[in-house]
């Protein structure tokens, strides 16, 4: 008997300039978690972060060493929304993202499926913070 699928999303790699900064940037204005910091030689880290109370999908950042990985720092998704945070408290993240200096695109709105705002990580990546409205199962 065969076992029935099962697959998740384990990690999404984000491609950074700079291992600290991008902690730095993650835990103290994103409130994220350090999930695994761990050294592999010739300046090369695994570095996983996580909101809090996540359902175990990470990023992982990876240092940009070549000119092709470089141009993509910032721009991982050609300028759209790379990534969505979903919160459970929409304003209480929102106020605290914007008192820490995150930078909005736009003022927050209603949407159909949500409470939305885009905001940018510390090198332009757009997000969406976004608390829905949406009943899940």
């Amino acid at each position: 008997m065969s076992k029935p699928l099962k697959q998740q999303i384990g990690n999404i790699s984000i491609v950074v300039d700079d291992y600290d900064d991008a902690l730095e940037f993650y835990i103290e204005k994103l409130q994220f978690v350090l999930i695994n910091d761990i050294a592999l030689g010739e300046g090369k880290r695994w570095v996983e972060v996580s909101p809090p109370n996540s359902n175990g999908t990470h990023l992982l950042f990876s240092k940009a060493n070549t000119d092709e990985q470089k141009r993509a720092v910032g721009n991982q998704s050609g300028g759209r929304v790379f990534l969505f945070l979903h919160t459970n408290d929409f304003w209480r993240d929102y106020e605290h993202m914007k008192a820490s200096g995150v930078v909005f695109d736009e003022e927050p709105r209603v949407e159909e499926y949500g409470t939305v705002v885009v905001f940018q990580d510390l090198y332009g990546n757009k997000w969406d913070l976004l608390q829905s409205s949406v009943a899940s199962e």
